[in-house]
């Protein structure tokens, strides 16, 4: 069937090429002039394992097309809404702007389909409320003979895994409106995903406000995991325990389990902090902000591991850091993406530097927005030439070529052998034993 994607971003652009795999034809649309340039000329303006292959895939089929003019979607069966909702500049609130500027744009394009009901398929983060709302514009602005209907499909894609996530997700949510042709929208966007289906991948069908909770409540519970934890690894601080022992021994209680307790940096990236601030937002304007007032501790919890790092870093030069040589190993939020949103490391690269320290980061992919955004640190792709003549050195993003590193050849470049394991990744056995001084969270 044609299917239009409004919104070229990450999840847009991954997402439309994932359809044209499928044998959809797919035409994905945003305003961005430079962005749709560069998908329609196959070169992927992000990275993302396996995308580039299935871009290219897609463009030479001819199944998948890119444009900014939104009278493509003309005569589509199904519309994706693909666009970001980011974090409000001045609250914690998700800016929806986007979301209603796609389907302002193409409600005059939506026209009666042979097939049945025109179907909208949200799949953006939104605050929940928004899908009745949307349902309601369409009702009252969109051609009738369309029958125009809304189900709202959580998108669950991990950067780094967004083409895996897409193809075969663990599960599938459609929320769905109370109305007769809510079935028939149903069914047609079963006819888009048959092959994950088929393949006996959970399908869930609730309602338009349950469906908009699901992401956020998702991304909350982990956020809450994660800063458990790197708690846990400040009490092990100041009373002498090993965080990295005690997650082994909880996570084998199968009522807790192990995933996301290893204490760090914390996290980052465009979709998990902002999501959870965006969640407390939404719950106070419906009148139960008490319910999720522990996210901001968990929140809290995040932030205070940038301002440790910076701090030890500090304490290890005496609290005076002009002039002092530091590495930093990684840039991005995690590995596996150049996406440098809300990164740890890189907001602790700028502190830093901003506190007079000579830095120096690299990162195997993200360099390029780091010295767009950044150009006042030093970004250096070689490992070796970073680590020259460093005075201490701070892992922040475990890249596996971090993790594998040779201390005793890395003791080699260094003037002082001082590393901070932000990710608690290396074994400190292996590094003191090379000469290095190691320091880590919640790590004895």
């Amino acid at each position: 069937m044609k299917i239009s994607v409004l919104g070229c971003g990450y999840l847009g652009a991954v997402h439309a090429a994932a359809m044209a795999s499928l044998g959809h034809d797919v035409v994905a649309i945003d305003i961005d002039e430079e962005r749709i340039a560069k998908l329609a000329a196959g070169e992927p303006p992000f990275f993302e394992p396996d995308f580039p292959e299935l871009l290219e895939s897609g463009l030479a089929s001819g199944r998948l097309k890119f444009t900014t003019d939104f009278s493509a979607v003309h005569g589509a069966r199904v519309h994706f809404i693909c666009v970001g909702t980011p974090q409000l500049d001045d609250g914690y609130a998700a800016d929806v702007s986007q979301v209603d500027a796609a389907i302002e744009a193409i409600i005059p394009h939506i026209t009666k389909h042979v097939d049945g009901p025109v179907v909208v398929v949200g799949k953006s983060t939104v605050p929940v409320g928004t899908a009745q709302r949307i349902q309601d514009w369409l009702d009252r602005d969109a051609d009738p003979a369309a029958n125009a209907t809304l189900l709202w499909n959580p998108e669950f894609l991990r950067e780094g895994f967004g083409v895996v996530d897409t193809l075969t997700p663990d599960r599938i949510v459609y929320g769905l409106a109370d109305s007769p042709q809510a079935e028939a929208a149903g069914e047609t966007l079963d006819e888009v995903y048959a092959e994950a289906l088929r393949a006996g991948i959970p399908r869930l069908i609730t309602d338009f406000a349950t469906s908009e909770l699901v992401k956020v409540a998702a991304n909350s519970f982990l956020a809450t995991k994660i800063s458990f934890i790197n708690a846990m690894a400040e009490l092990c601080d100041v009373s002498g325990a090993d965080v990295t022992k005690l997650a082994e021994a909880i996570g084998l209680d199968e009522r807790i389990g192990p995933k996301f307790l290893r204490a760090g940096l914390g996290f980052g990236g465009g979709c998990l902090p902002k999501d959870i601030r965006a969640f407390m937002a939404r719950a106070g304007e419906l009148g139960a902000d008490q319910a999720l007032t522990f996210l901001r501790e968990v929140d809290a919890i995040n932030s205070r591991r940038r301002d440790a790092v910076v701090q030890i870093l500090s304490r290890k030069f005496g609290g005076q850091l002009s002039g002092r040589r530091i590495t930093i190993l990684g840039a991005a939020f995690k590995p596996g993406t150049d996406d440098v949103r809300d990164s740890p490391a890189l907001e602790v690269a700028t502190r830093l530097s901003g506190l007079g320290a000579r830095v120096k980061i690299t990162d195997p992919i993200a360099l390029d927005n780091v010295r767009i955004l950044h150009p006042e640190l030093q970004a250096v792709q070689d490992v070796d030439e970073a680590l020259q003549g460093a005075e201490a050195v701070a892992l922040l993003t475990e890249w596996p070529e971090y993790k594998k590193m040779d201390p005793a050849h890395a003791r080699e470049q260094v003037s002082n052998p001082y590393v901070f394991d932000g990710r608690n990744v290396l074994a400190p056995q292996q590094w003191r034993a090379a000469g290095w001084t190691y320091r880590g969270f919640g790590r004895p």
